[in-house]
């Protein structure tokens, strides 16, 4: 046994077991260096890029802790987005499978209220939520972190850039004083030390260098040289020809109409920006998500919290407004030890920004010409999928394999036509390879699940 095996810690047999069930063989750095102390209690910083693991270690923290037995809420995991948040609460789940009747509980805006309420009103060991959600539920006197034993800041530099920095200060101060506090973070702004001063007691701080999760990472830097940023897109995508891709844009505006001329284009594109709506956030990130959709146009903050783990390209659009946020960008792709590739767009207005970003890289970045204009005439590569919803969900006691049974039923379309599948209260949504979707669509109209007919449309 090495001291980067999981049976080096004090895990209880159970979370042992499962860890091995999920195929968890080494920790990653981020988790060998911070575990030890989690597990002893202490508080930490631990500043780490997405797709580390850093959600792993401190879910077994907080599972380790757990006293099932006792009702009350005794875990708090807060975090910048409802994507992000739900995607932490499925790693607590699936690795607290082993834990019998344990409730984890998500918190966030963008739903109506009374279902978190009504939930609430049944307790939970353990919550993950957005700021501004919690506080409201915690004004309305509908939570008691009386009894809270760990409290977990998320995507902390987010957090403050979205200002929720008052709002985290109001929710600790509420919980008890001896509590422990982790604040994972992939940058460390001035902001965050001074929050980090005000919630934690000599915490120990641990970090994992920003280029051993980029090793795996090529970047390459185009000039525009007066060409169109969105030609220029478009030049990129014909020339790599990515099965999946994020291009990133400093704002609101310029993402939206990126992904407006993209989709003219004949490109399988989609924005994710603050304006949307969440019904069509959601949506956007499940068809990125189940490969219905290749390219993502987005922000930096609605792209928080985003688990792709097969996205082959990642494109500035825009050069990022600082070197961590670049790096952040960048880390994106090339995780889980498979290769990745960023491009960034530069123009002479760059220079400066470019000049920081060489010095953070300490490399050299010389500008290459843009792949020939003749790829503008190419036709683009639809997306493998298309998503199909129902007008059903888990209210009318829908499970995954009743879906994948009516579409599979007597060899009408073959199992492996059928993807990713998401179930809500009131709607399902399931990927299907784009040839057998018109037959998928006539499957779920007309043929019945559990005894019934439900709607089903192509979004």
């Amino acid at each position: 046994m090495t001291a980067s095996d999981f049976a080096s810690l004090t895990l209880t047999p159970s979370l042992l077991a499962t860890l091995q069930e999920l195929n968890y063989q080494q920790m990653t750095p981020i988790q060998q260096q911070s575990l030890p102390a989690i597990l002893a209690g202490k508080d930490v910083i631990a500043q780490a890029q997405t797709g580390s693991g850093k959600t792993a270690a401190f879910a077994l923290g907080m599972l380790t802790k757990l006293n099932v037995k006792r009702f009350r809420i005794q875990g708090l995991v807060l975090c910048p987005t409802r994507e992000l948040a739900e995607q932490v609460a499925k790693e607590l789940r699936t690795l607290g499978r082993s834990i019998h009747n344990i409730k984890v509980l998500t918190l966030c805006g963008g739903v109506p209220a009374r279902h978190q309420i009504l939930s609430l009103e049944h307790g939970a060991h353990i919550l993950v939520g957005t700021p501004g959600r919690v506080l409201d539920h915690l004004q309305q006197q509908r939570l008691d972190l009386t009894e809270l034993s760990m409290l977990v800041l998320d995507e902390a530099d987010r957090m403050l850039d979205m200002g929720f920095l008052d709002d985290v200060a109001t929710i600790a101060a509420a919980t008890p004083a001896g509590r422990q506090t982790l604040l994972f973070s992939a940058t460390y702004p001035t902001g965050i030390e001074q929050l980090a001063a005000r919630l934690l007691q000599h915490p120990q701080r641990v970090s994992v260098a920003a280029s051993a999760s980029h090793n795996a990472i090529e970047q390459q830097f185009f000039a525009l040289a007066g060409t169109k940023p969105e030609q220029a897109v478009m030049l990129l995508l014909h020339h790599f020809q990515p099965e999946s891709c994020v291009v990133f844009c400093n704002t609101k505006r310029v993402t939206q109409q990126l992904a407006d001329a993209l989709q003219q284009h004949g490109f399988s594109a989609k924005a994710l920006h603050g304006d949307l709506e969440q019904k069509d956030r959601d949506q956007t990130l499940l068809q990125f998500a189940n490969k219905s959709a290749r390219i993502l146009v987005a922000t930096d903050v609605a792209a928080r919290g985003l688990d792709i783990s097969e996205l082959d390209l990642v494109i500035n659009a825009e050069l990022a407004h600082d070197a961590d946020t670049h790096t952040h960008r960048i880390g994106r792709t090339g995780r889980a030890g498979a290769k990745g590739l960023a491009v960034t767009l530069a123009d002479s207005k760059d220079d400066y920004k470019l000049s920081l970003l060489q010095d953070e890289l300490s490399q050299t970045i010389a500008l290459q010409a843009l792949p020939d204009a003749a790829l503008l005439n190419s036709r683009p590569a639809a997306a493998d999928m298309v998503t199909l919803q129902i007008q059903g969900g888990k209210k009318q006691k829908l499970r995954p394999g009743d879906i994948v049974g009516a579409l599979t039923r007597d060899q009408q379309i073959a199992f492996e036509d059928v993807g990713k599948i998401q179930l809500h209260d009131l709607w399902a949504y399931v990927a299907v390879k784009r040839s057998a979707a018109k037959k998928a669509l006539q499957i779920l109209n007309h043929d019945k699940m559990k005894g019934r007919n439900f709607r089903a449309w192509q979004l």
